[in-house]
């Protein structure tokens, strides 16, 4: 399913400025990690767009470079972009060192910063 997103022309230029001299893009969330690969895919536009962008493994991302991020429950869409920006081997010792932890999982659970 689509929905809407937007990028404000504020958060495009810090990005467009952080890509050209050599910064990094630290996306807090997965929405924001789905609407700013959305709006790259889509050539930058000034409006509000559509997105339907479902990142898996196999996928490049173009823009972030580093995610924070919830420890995401199994089977889900949100597990398979984790997987496809980190790596399906590194996603599964983070949480297999996540469950030994007692980390806890889903929305108000604990996060991660995955460089």
């Amino acid at each position: 399913k689509s929905e809407w997103c937007e990028c404000p022309p504020p958060t495009r230029l810090a990005i467009h400025s952080a890509k050209t001299y050599g910064g990094r893009v630290v996306a807090v969330g997965t929405t924001t990690t789905r609407t700013l690969e959305s709006y790259s895919r889509q050539g930058w536009p000034e409006e509000p767009i559509r997105t339907d962008l479902f990142l898996k493994p196999g996928d490049e991302f173009q823009v972030v470079d580093s995610l924070i991020t919830n420890f995401h429950l199994p089977k889900s869409t949100l597990l398979m972009m984790i997987s496809a920006f980190m790596g399906n081997e590194l996603r599964i010792r983070s949480y297999q060192e996540a469950v030994a932890q007692r980390y806890r999982f889903y929305s108000y659970g604990d996060a991660m910063l995955i460089l």
